[in-house]
Formats: C-alpha cells, sequence, structure tokens
C-alpha cells in the first residue's frame, strides 16, 4: 500500500506572466503561454512523489489528448494512477494561471473531468484509501467526494480547503490537519480576515473538529495551532519567481514530515523550506524540488 493517497484535482495548466494584478475589465498584454502540467491534487501527488514518498493518485481525467498525458506525466513521476478514472464525456480539467513580477498567481479552473468525479468513482480505490498511512485532499472536487475520502479513511486525513467553499460539520469532525491560508479560514470560521497573528490563532480555535490548524502565509511563512499553542514559523528567504505550486508543495511536505515523525511544528518548518524552494522557477508542478534539493537548502 501507499503511504499516501490523495484526492483530488488533476489539470493541464496553461500559465503567462502579467505586469501587474489582474483588474476588472482591464486587458494586459502578457508574456508567452507556458503549458504544463497541474492541479492541486497532482501537484501535492508528485511533490509527495519527489519527497521519496509512495504515493496514489485517485481522481479523474477526460479520455483526451491532455489526460493521456496527463497520465503519462504521473506514471513517470513514480505516481500510482490506478485511482484515476478515464471518462469519455468530458474534458480534462484545465488552469489558467496569471503570474504577477513577484511571483504571486492569479488561477482560474475549468474543472472539467474533476468536476464529474463522484463518491461511485473512488470507490473503486476504497482499499488504496482506507490502506493509506495518511489521505490528502483539497477541494477542486466535488464536496462529496472529498467526504467520502474522509469515511474511508483510516489514517490521518488532511484536508488543503482550497479553492474555500463552506465545510460540513460532518467533514470538518473527520479531519486530523486543516491547512487553510487566512482567506480560506476566516471563510470558514465565518469571520473577517486579518493579519494579526493571535486572531488567526483564535479564529483556527473557533473551527471545531481538526486536532491541529496550520495557517498558510505566504511570504510570513506559516502559524501552527494546536491546542492552546500556537507557533509562528518565518517563511525560507528566497527570490520568488512563481508561486503557483508553492502552496501544494507546503502541504506536501508537511504531510512527509508528520509521516516521518517529526512534531508538527518541525514538519511545518520542513514545509516552509520546501514551498519556498518551489517559488523559485517558473510553473507549477515543474517548479516543486526534490528531497535532496530541499535537504540542501
Amino acid at each position: 500500500m501507499s503511504d499516501v493517497a490523495v484526492v483530488g484535482s488533476i489539470n493541464v495548466d496553461r500559465s503567462v506572466d502579467v505586469p501587474v494584478a489582474l483588474e476588472r475589465g482591464a486587458t494586459l498584454l502578457g508574456g508567452s503561454v507556458l503549458r504544463g502540467p497541474g492541479g492541486k491534487g497532482a501537484n501535492q501527488a508528485v511533490a509527495l512523489a519527489r519527497l521519496g514518498r509512495g504515493v496514489a493518485m485517485i481522481g479523474a481525467v477526460g479520455a483526451d489528448a491532455d489526460g493521456d498525458w496527463m497520465l503519462d506525466t504521473l506514471d513517470a513521476e513514480g505516481v500510482d494512477t490506478r485511482g484515476v478514472a478515464k471518462l469519455d464525456d468530458t474534458a480534462t480539467g484545465q488552469a489558467f494561471v496569471f503570474v504577477e513580477p513577484d511571483g504571486e498567481s492569479t488561477i482560474v479552473v475549468a474543472a472539467g473531468a474533476n468536476g464529474a468525479l463522484t463518491p461511485a468513482l473512488i470507490d473503486a480505490a476504497r482499499d488504496t484509501i482506507a490502506g493509506a498511512r495518511c489521505v490528502l485532499a483539497q477541494q477542486e472536487v466535488p464536496a462529496n467526494v472529498v467526504e467520502h475520502a474522509a469515511e474511508l479513511c483510516t489514517g490521518i486525513f488532511v484536508l488543503n480547503p482550497a479553492p474555500a467553499r463552506p465545510l460540513s460539520e460532518a467533514l470538518l469532525a473527520r479531519v486530523d490537519v486543516l491547512v487553510p491560508n487566512r482567506h480560506e479560514l476566516a471563510g470558514i470560521a465565518g469571520q473577517p480576515g486579518t493579519t494579526d497573528l493571535h486572531a488567526l490563532a483564535e479564529m483556527a480555535r473557533s473551527v471545531c473538529g481538526p486536532r491541529v490548524v496550520v495557517v498558510t502565509l505566504g511570504e510570513q511563512g506559516a502559524l501552527v495551532v494546536e491546542g492552546d499553542e500556537m507557533t509562528h514559523v518565518a517563511a525560507f528567504p528566497v527570490e520568488a519567481v512563481d508561486a503557483t505550486a508553492a502552496g501544494d508543495t507546503f502541504c506536501a511536505a508537511l504531510v512527509d514530515g508528520m509521516l516521518e515523525g517529526k512534531s508538527t511544528v518541525a514538519a511545518v518548518e520542513w514545509a516552509v523550506r520546501a514551498a519556498a524552494l518551489a517559488t523559485e522557477r517558473p510553473g507549477a508542478m515543474a517548479s516543486i524540488p526534490t528531497r535532496a534539493e530541499v535537504a540542501a537548502r
């Protein structure tokens, strides 16, 4: 059995550099279009594989050239793709990524096959999900799929609640580790957004269910909230080029650290370092570092 089962999205990314942040109604002249493999689920699976973890991908692609390419890409990275459904009546998911000069990005996702994933489809991989030491999920697939994966999980269930949407009480009750950014946390808690770390910690404690909440803070690092304890882990210094896959790399490295037996804070320190290195190169999956690269820094 794999160490980790990743339940989530598989996309083809098309990214373009833009000179400024997008504004409503504006037309911008961008750079060249870069086509690459992506999707939050696929990125996290590849990041885990590059960190040396045995990982199975559970998701869906279309019966098209993009789907074949994504399956070949995941196979080449050593990801077990037997849990990926190939659907005849829909296209493989697409993501359109607009990268600003400081590396921050705006992403628009056309769900395609990801949106057609159902609990019945992932039932074909129920043994893989139940046998994994950890299940890692995100929200680019339907809510009932994430909830069913949580029900099947017998190990650690880690949820990256991105993109933001309401979470059911039943799902939160099954989450061991919740990994939102500050905006997603505010939405889950039903409170105004804030940059104050103590306010974020109180917000995290108000979310019933998860035993640990790890709030990603971008260039400020991450905040660990575990019971009454809160710990700020500072960002690892790098010259950022493209932050597209940084969050996915963070989630994967956090899981890797936990499975290695690190404390939550030590696992977050490892994850912050890995995520920072992912910002140094353009693209999504192409930017994800290997274990050797992270250890060397």
